[in-house]
């Protein structure tokens, strides 16, 4: 989708001006892009400090990469959960060996797809050690945690809206590249030029109005929305992690808590209760092999 979009982005607006009798060597101003896109990144560094920065560069790279958190993630989040919560149910302290280094663990190295995602193992992680370190009720962690996921998602949502402004103010840069340009076609003028240079020099200015109204309604502006969206399915990731942990402290068996943290799936990549419990028996058969598999009836008689 994202090709397909800039595809129709670029199909239109330049081939519109193709149509109209147009060449590309009339808006091909490199010096003029220079100025913008300088002008953009500049405000850029100088108005954010490196940690935004950083987190920016990355959001930019998950969607040139088409990092999308799928049905698969979904699937080994929600099993690595189920295991995380089978072990606790032996006493929160068999927990340490996993959660103390998780890299190195082998029950987290069976879901490689979460371990890439850093803010989402730390915020695991993190938690488990704060349920081994003593008695937390429901309603206290439920609190912690959503205070967590506010600050979490306020700062994730930092890169778009800084990129935002400076989408705002590419216009006003292509301005400031046009206006430049258009001293130097007086100057031009004052140096003797015929009216043919003088025309080309001033169209040529123009064009850095042209590329700042691009660059903000037509780059910046779709980036900054998708941004957006990933840090929604961030945010939705964890809030499915923040339910099943509540869910859990408040005494219901790994089944149900699995499936509460189900429900806060986006719709588009959601797997079925069926589905979830089709993986769960999988999972189970693998690690018992040799003993008859719990059907869906005792499991949910034992939920229940």
């Amino acid at each position: 989708m994202v090709i397909i979009g800039i595809l129709i982005v670029l199909g239109c607006v330049f081939g519109g001006f193709a149509l109209m009798g147009g060449t590309v060597h009339a808006i091909w101003q490199p010096i003029e892009l220079v100025i913008i896109i300088g002008a953009g990144l500049g405000a850029l560094v100088l108005g954010n400090p490196k940690h935004v920065l950083s987190e920016t560069m990355n959001q930019i790279r998950k969607i040139v990469t088409h990092k999308k958190q799928g049905s698969e993630f979904q699937r080994q989040l929600l099993l690595l959960m189920y295991e995380l919560l089978q072990t606790a149910a032996g006493g929160l302290k068999a927990l340490d060996a996993h959660v103390e280094a998780p890299r190195e663990s082998p029950l987290f190295q069976r879901y490689p797809l979460v371990l890439e995602e850093p803010k989402l193992l730390a915020f695991i992680v993190d938690n488990f050690r704060l349920m081994a370190m003593g008695k937390i009720n429901a309603h206290e962690l439920e609190g912690v945690l959503e205070q967590e996921l506010e600050a979490i998602h306020d700062e994730l949502l930092q890169p778009s809206k800084s990129l935002h402004k400076i989408a705002e103010a590419m216009p006003g840069f292509g301005i400031l590249a046009a206006v430049l340009g258009i001293v130097m076609a007086m100057n031009s003028v004052a140096d003797g030029a015929d009216a043919a240079e003088i025309s080309e020099k001033v169209g040529a200015a123009m064009v850095g109005t042209f590329i700042g109204i691009f660059f903000c309604y037509g780059v910046l502006d779709p980036m900054c929305n998708m941004m957006k969206q990933l840090v929604g399915e961030e945010s939705s990731t964890m809030e499915c992690v923040k339910v099943v942990l509540v869910t859990h402290v408040a005494g219901k068996p790994p089944l149900l808590a699995i499936d509460a943290g189900r429900r806060l799936v986006q719709l588009n990549i959601k797997p079925s209760f069926a589905q979830l419990e089709s993986w769960i028996n999988a999972l189970e058969g693998a690690d018992a092999a040799d003993e008859p598999p719990r059907r869906t009836g005792d499991r949910r008689a034992k939920a229940a």
